[in-house]
C-alpha cells in the first residue's frame, strides 16, 4: 500500500544531516553517533560531486542540515533510520536508501564472522563512504573497536604499504595492485571485492600473488554485500524468482526510499527485495548474470551483456571489457564489446572467440578499443557513458 507523504512526515523524528566531506574521523565520528542514537541521522555525500549533481541530490533528498547548517524546506527521517545513502543518482533523480542501525550493524558483525576477523584488526577505507561499501568499512571498524585507515583516493603504493589488516576494494583497484611489481598481497588478511563482476583471470592472478579474495554481491538496500562466494551471510534470505530476479531478505534490508514510498511498495515482493539483477542458483551458490535492465534485444534475441562481457574478458590478449548495446537499424540493437587491449584481436577473432561459448547471436558486432573501461565513483563500469559514447580509438 502506498503511504501518503503526509504521514511519511507525521512519523518523523530525527534529523538528517548531510554531511559533504571526504572520509576522516568527522564523518567516522558522525557514523558512530547516529548508530548508537546520540546524534542525528546521517547522509555522505562526497565532496567531488559536480555542483548540479550535488543540488539534485540535496533537492531529492532534503536533509534538514547541510555541513551543520539548517537547510530550508529539510525533513527529517523515521527514528530508526540511521543514515541514508544516495544511489542511481548518475541516471536519473537520485534515490536515498534508508538504512536503521539495526540493518547496518547485522550486515557488518555477519561479515566479520564470514570473515574471521577480530577485534583489533584494522580495516583500510579506500571507497568513497558516499558509497554503502565505503560507509561499511567504517561500521566494521567501530564493531571491531578500531579507528579505520583512510585513503583520500586510491594509489596502489599507499595500500600496499598501509599496514591494514583488511580492505574492500573494486576490481580495477585489485587490477592496479598487482600492476606493482613485487605485489604481495599477502599482508592483507582478507579482499573483500565487490562492486562489479571480477574476470575469472583477475581472481587467478591475485591468489597467485597471496590474497585471500572474497568476492561480495549486495547493494545500498542490502546494506552492502551480503552473500560472499555465491553464499549468503548468516541471517540473509536469498532465492531467485520465476522470472530469474534475485530476491534478498533478512536483517539487512533497508527501511525504504527516502520520501518515495511508491518506489519502496515497487522494490517490494512480500518480505523480498526485489533487485534490479539476473541470476541462478547452482549447488546452493549464487552466479550473477547482470541487470535485467542490461538485457540487449538484438534480431529478436536476448542477449544478457554481463554475459558476453565474462565471455570476451577470457580472451588473452584483453585486459578488461564491458558489453552494451547500441541502437541499430537492422536489428534493434547491436552488441558491442568496449574492451583494454595492449594487442587488440580483430573483430572476426573476437567474434569466433566468443562463439565457441555462447549462442552465435551474444557475438559482438562491434568492437572498441579504450585504455580504459570509464567507472562510476562506487566502482562500476559507467554502462551509460559506454552505451551512448561516440569516440572510438584506433
Amino acid at each position: 500500500m502506498t503511504i501518503p507523504v503526509h504521514e511519511v512526515w507525521l512519523s518523523v523524528q530525527r534529523e538528517l544531516h548531510a554531511v559533504v566531506s571526504p572520509a576522516g574521523p568527522e564523518l567516522f565520528r558522525a557514523v558512530g553517533a547516529a548508530l548508537d542514537g546520540s546524534g542525528p541521522a546521517v547522509l555522505p555525500l562526497s565532496p567531488a560531486l559536480p555542483a548540479p549533481a550535488l543540488r539534485a541530490t540535496l533537492d531529492a533528498l532534503r536533509p534538514t542540515h547541510v555541513n551543520g547548517v539548517r537547510r530550508e524546506g529539510g525533513v527529517g527521517v523515521p527514528a530508526d533510520v540511521a543514515v541514508v545513502i544516495a544511489t542511481s543518482g548518475s541516471t536519473g533523480v537520485p534515490k536515498g536508501a534508508q538504512l536503521s542501525a539495526e540493518a547496518l550493524l547485522a550486515s557488518a558483525s555477519a561479515s566479520l564472522r564470514r570473515l574471521g576477523a577480530g577485534a583489533g584488526e584494522r580495516w583500510l577505507c579506500c571507497l568513497p563512504p558516499s558509497h554503502v561499501s565505503g560507509l561499511q568499512v567504517l561500521v566494521r571498524s567501530l564493531l571491531g573497536g578500531t579507528e579505520p585507515i583512510v585513503h583520500d583516493g586510491f594509489s596502489p603504493e599507499a595500500v600496499l604499504s598501509s599496514g591494514a589488516d583488511h580492505v574492500s576494494l573494486v576490481p580495477t583497484q585489485l587490477r592496479r595492485l598487482l600492476q606493482v611489481d613485487g605485489a604481495d598481497l599477502s599482508t592483507f588478511g582478507t579482499i573483500l571485492l565487490g562492486g562489479a563482476a571480477a574476470p575469472p583471470g583477475l581472481l587467478d592472478a591475485a591468489r597467485a600473488a597471496g590474497a585471500r579474495v572474497v568476492t561480495t554481491y549486495g547493494m545500498s538496500e542490502t546494506c552492502g554485500g551480503c552473500v560472499y562466494d555465491g553464499e549468503p551471510l548468516d541471517g540473509v534470505g536469498l532465492a531467485v524468482g520465476d522470472d530469474g530476479r534475485i530476491r534478498l531478505g533478512g536483517p539487512v534490508l533497508f527501511s525504504g526510499y527516502r520520501l518515495r514510498p511508491d518506489l519502496t511498495e515497487a522494490a517490494r515482493d512480500g518480505d523480498w527485495f526485489l533487485t534490479s539483477d539476473l541470476g541462478v542458483l547452482e549447488g546452493g551458490r549464487l552466479r550473477v548474470l547482470g541487470r535485467a535492465d542490461d538485457v540487449v534485444n538484438t534480431g529478436g534475441e536476448k542477449v544478457v551483456a554481463a554475459v558476453v562481457a565474462a565471455a570476451v574478458a577470457e580472451h588473452p590478449a584483453i585486459v578488461d571489457a564491458a558489453v552494451v548495446g547500441r541502437p541499430d537499424p537492422e536489428w534493434g540493437e547491436r552488441v558491442v564489446a568496449v574492451v583494454v587491449s595492449p594487442s587488440p584481436p580483430s573483430l572476426a577473432e573476437l567474434r569466433a572467440f566468443v562463439k565457441e561459448r555462447l549462442p552465435a547471436y551474444a557475438a559482438p558486432a562491434e568492437l572498441i578499443v579504450v585504455t580504459e573501461i570509464p567507472l562510476l565513483a562506487n566502482g562500476k563500469p559507467d554502462l551509460e557513458a559506454l552505451r551512448y559514447g561516440r569516440d572510438r580509438e584506433p
